[in-house]
């Protein structure tokens, strides 16, 4: 049951590619009084159209009332005065976010009205390409950190990096500021959401044709598949949103790319279930992903072995008991240094997993930052 409320914009916030904040004045009061009478929401203007000053809306309000996730904002469903002007024509026939009021009609990188139709319609193979992926959508910048720090290393240019955003999390690729600072700063070169989820640079109708996109349309160098922001998880085995990760292993394989399966890794996490190596790994690379793979953990070096020796000893040997269960996947070294660090430093966006800032949760970091250093030695391999 959705929790609605109505109210008025009575300012304009933030905006970025795809989004808009605002403040609205909610009509009617909370159950509990001790939630504000103003609440800070969220407008997809593609959805929703251009809100002003004084626009009336409808919000859905429900995980705010609730006080789960969606960034602690309420989110605009639709103008409640005055819906946006039609828009007629244009090319594309996939729904997505398909049979709820909000689903919406996208051009598809596979659509027969789209101009790759033809490149894309017999497309098969992969050639190669290093696929990393990853639970959450924070590991992003940080493994593109690591492949450009990689590249920067031996000399060659920075990687031409495609995201894959898979529908585990937020649906709209435009809730992440992640992706657009990212775009913005040049350090992906496009976003390609696939399944159910929505709004990036070119859209596919699966994972599979997302990853074949990356090579033939964006012309990546490598690919980094990771879920949107707000992923689902239930403290059950099987129960989280990450388990995707392992099916879009088997996708890159089978298509004839090189998986590169990133950690999930924590020193900080209360959690006992996702200190050091995730059981969301775990189960995605060891039980879902049914192909081999790589797997990447840092090793560092003298200078970080105050600061990481101790989880990144615990990383290694759970990594170890992995691949020996999974003799499939491939344990491999990576070294990590200062330099690599000051890497994770540089990043155009805000670094943060769970709550936790880098010097909060550096292995986190490191350990997505790895896979991407080694997807760029893959390439010259």
């Amino acid at each position: 049951m959705i929790t609605w409320r109505t109210g008025a914009v009575e300012s304009l916030g933030a905006s970025w590619t795809g989004a808009q904040e605002v403040t609205v004045r909610l009509d009617d009061p909370w159950a509990d009084t001790r939630l504000p009478g103003r609440v800070k929401s969220l407008a997809y203007p593609e959805l929703v159209g251009p809100l002003a000053v004084g626009d009336r809306v409808q919000l859905n309000v429900s995980a705010l009332a609730r006080g789960l996730g969606t960034g602690g904002y309420a989110l605009v469903v639709a103008r409640d005065d005055k819906p946006p002007a039609d828009r007629h024509g244009g090319p594309g026939h996939l729904v997505k976010a398909r049979y709820t009021p909000l689903q919406t009609l996208v051009l598809g990188v596979d659509d027969q009205e789209s101009e790759h139709h033809e490149l894309m319609r017999d497309a098969d193979d992969l050639a190669g390409l290093p696929v990393v992926v990853a639970d959450l959508h924070s590991a992003l910048p940080a493994v593109v950190a690591g492949a450009r720090h990689a590249a920067a290393r031996a000399g060659r240019p920075a990687p031409r990096v495609a995201y894959v955003m898979t529908d585990g999390g937020a649906l709209p690729a435009w809730f992440s500021r992640t992706v657009a600072g990212l775009r913005d700063a040049g350090w992906i070169a496009s976003c390609i959401t696939a399944g159910q989820s929505f709004g990036g640079d070119l859209e596919a109708v699966t994972v599979h044709t997302a990853l074949l996109a990356s090579r033939l349309v964006v012309e990546a160098d490598l690919v980094v598949v990771a879920q949107g922001p707000g992923n689902l998880g239930t403290g059950t085995r099987w129960g989280f949103s990450g388990v995707a990760a392992g099916e879009a292993v088997n996708a890159a394989a089978v298509l004839g790319g090189r998986p590169v399966a990133s950690l999930r890794v924590s020193g900080a996490d209360l959690r006992e279930r996702h200190v050091g190596v995730s059981h969301h790994s775990t189960t995605a690379y060891g039980r879902v992903a049914l192909v081999p793979a790589d797997v990447p953990v840092p090793v560092p070096d003298d200078e970080l072995e105050p600061k990481l020796g101790p989880l990144s000893r615990q990383v290694h040997a759970q990594a170890e008991e992995l691949v020996a269960a999974h003799p499939r996947l491939r344990l491999v070294d990576v070294r990590a240094d200062k330099a690599l660090v000051h890497a994770l430093l540089e990043s155009p966006v805000k670094l943060s997993t769970m709550g936790r800032a880098l010097d909060q949760d550096p292995g986190a970091f490191v350990a997505a930052a790895v896979a991407g250093v080694h997807a760029v030695d893959l390439l010259g391999a």
